[in-house]
């Protein structure tokens, strides 16, 4: 059996099925405990990829005694360089936004 890492729109298609059986409470207990299982691991490897990126985050904030949010809005204003370190910040900062944002949906539908 191969196992698919990248997104397959077959696959997708099933597992929006199985979501709608899931909802109605109309999957098996193995199929119940395989979908929570892949939204708790899927909570907890963006939950560990946030950590690893705040710390990051954290530590250009102490170099440059400026907040993430501060430094991304006068980089969006193009009013930081073009080095590598501002474009990598920039590029964490987006990154950690994105986790936020599938985290907060992963967690409502943990709920």
């Amino acid at each position: 059996m191969t196992i698919q890492t990248t997104p397959n729109t077959k696959y997708a298609r099933g597992v929006r099925w199985l979501a709608e059986l899931y909802e109605k409470k109309q999957v098996s207990n193995l199929t119940a405990q395989t979908l929570n299982k892949a939204v708790e691991y899927e909570l907890s490897q963006s939950q560990s990829q946030l950590t690893e990126i705040e710390k990051v985050l954290a530590d250009y904030e102490k170099q440059f005694k400026i907040s993430t949010a501060e430094f991304f809005k006068r980089y969006q204003a193009g009013q930081t360089d073009d080095s590598a370190e501002s474009v990598e910040w920039a590029s964490l900062a987006q990154m950690a936004t994105s986790i936020r944002k599938r985290l907060e949906l992963l967690s409502e539908s943990s709920e």
